[in-house]
């Protein structure tokens, strides 16, 4: 009897124990900025089994087996970054496409806050088999992607300019067979004056019921953005590189008025969605600051990140976004064109919120104050005040990146679990 006594004391204890712990991490203290939920004030988050399980005012931080101290940060849903370059492989020849020019997911996405990508066509329906087993299934972070109306996606040279290549059908089958992945057809690089990358893409987006994201590559005379958009794209399409202007691409802006073109308004109030897609030529300050004052702001903000752009003045996702604030974008819009603008645009509404029941990605920043020069590839700087800076991510309810151990106690990462 004493044993069974002491047994059912234990597990008293233990049950005790088990219960008291309801939360697997507690944030408290942030600022909370939810675009879907209208959210933008202190709250506190609580998460386990990789869910938010509540969003309150005050949460008791005794039940969580970790709590972070979000004090003076902005606590915001883990950011979706809407083109990126991902299909990393080691053939000098393939470019983004299985070659050297892309970039490893996991080495950049975290410490931005990330925890999202979609990759903007390094992949067609030719390779994009490999892209899944090479990448995609090897990635903590969440890689979705764009399928390249070219079947061997984006190898760079001739065969980017190939329209036999250019496939509606098999990428729409493509697209259909691996619809937990592939989110949308991307046209990119190609110069000629044809409309049939454009309309194979679109035909495959209709076949698969995704958006296609447009990159003209660039050609002489430029392919006219009106009748793209007015004639061939549809209601929620992507034209991507809002902001650039360059001599075989033709601008939103008016260079000589400085006003959004017409058209281009027509065009959004038609449901054309608007992307950054920053790049290494793609974004110039010469359209993004007569834009955005006259109030024309990106629907989603996107790095195009790969090993070029992200060495020259794009860098990451946190200095576009500083970037974009510092020419007259606020925090909420930005946060809101980098969380649930993308997650609607993909057709992913599980992403970009924190509501209760949502997948527990989550960024916790910092805005740094001070002087902070900004500029494009053509040399033109802006000075900015402030500086978004990542204290933390969450992905799917684990800690994956913690700048300054804000958590307690804090998460420590054992060797053999994902490292050496």
């Amino acid at each position: 009897m004493a044993k069974a006594g002491i047994l059912l004391a234990l597990l008293t204890f233990v049950w005790h124990i088990s219960t008291a712990q309801n939360y697997a991490i507690v944030i408290k203290g942030g600022h909370v900025i939810d675009a879907k939920n209208n959210i933008n004030e202190v709250m506190d988050i609580a998460v386990n089994d990789g869910k938010i399980v509540k969003v309150a005012k005050s949460i008791d931080e005794s039940k969580a087996a970790q709590v972070v101290n979000a004090k003076g940060l902005y606590v915001t849903p883990g950011l979706i970054d809407a083109h990126v370059h991902v299909f990393y492989g080691t053939d000098p020849e393939r470019a983004y496409s299985n070659g050297p020019l892309a970039v490893i997911p996991d080495a950049f996405t975290f410490r931005n806050g990330v925890t999202t990508v979609v990759d903007a066509g390094s992949s067609g329906w030719r390779n994009f088999p490999l892209f899944k087993k090479q990448v995609i299934d090897l990635s903590q972070t969440r890689v979705l992607a764009f399928l390249n109306i070219v079947g061997e996606g984006m190898r760079g040279g001739v065969y980017e300019q190939d329209t036999k290549d250019m496939d509606g059908k098999l990428s729409g089958i493509t697209a259909r067979r691996f619809h937990d992945y592939i989110v949308g057809i991307k046209v990119a690089h190609y110069v000629g004056s044809e409309w049939t990358p454009v309309d194979e893409a679109v035909k495959a987006g209709t076949m698969a019921n995704t958006p296609v994201m447009i990159d003209f590559g660039g050609s002489n005379p430029p392919l006219s953005i009106e009748e793209l958009f007015m004639k061939h794209l549809r209601p929620g399409d992507i034209f991507t590189h809002c902001f650039g202007q360059l001599r075989d691409r033709e601008p939103v802006v008016d260079i000589n008025t400085q006003k959004v073109k017409p058209f281009v308004l027509e065009a959004r109030k038609k449901g054309i969605l608007f992307d950054v897609g920053y790049g290494s030529i793609s974004f110039a300050f010469s359209q993004a600051i007569p834009a955005i004052k006259n109030g024309f702001y990106p629907n989603s903000i996107s790095t195009d990140i790969h090993t070029n752009s992200m060495n020259a003045s794009m860098k990451d996702m946190l200095n576009v976004m500083s970037k974009l604030m510092s020419v007259g974008m606020n925090l909420q819009s930005v946060i809101q064109a980098v969380t649930w603008n993308p997650a609607q645009e993909i057709k992913h509404e599980e992403l970009g919120h924190l509501s209760e029941g949502a997948i527990a990605d989550i960024a916790i920043f910092g805005i740094r104050t001070g002087k902070f020069g900004y500029f494009d590839y053509t040399g033109y700087k802006v000075e900015g005040t402030q500086k978004l800076e990542c204290e933390m991510t969450i992905r799917g309810g684990k800690i994956v990146y913690d700048l300054n151990g804000i958590t307690t106690p804090v998460t420590i990462v054992k060797p053999g679990a994902g490292g050496h």
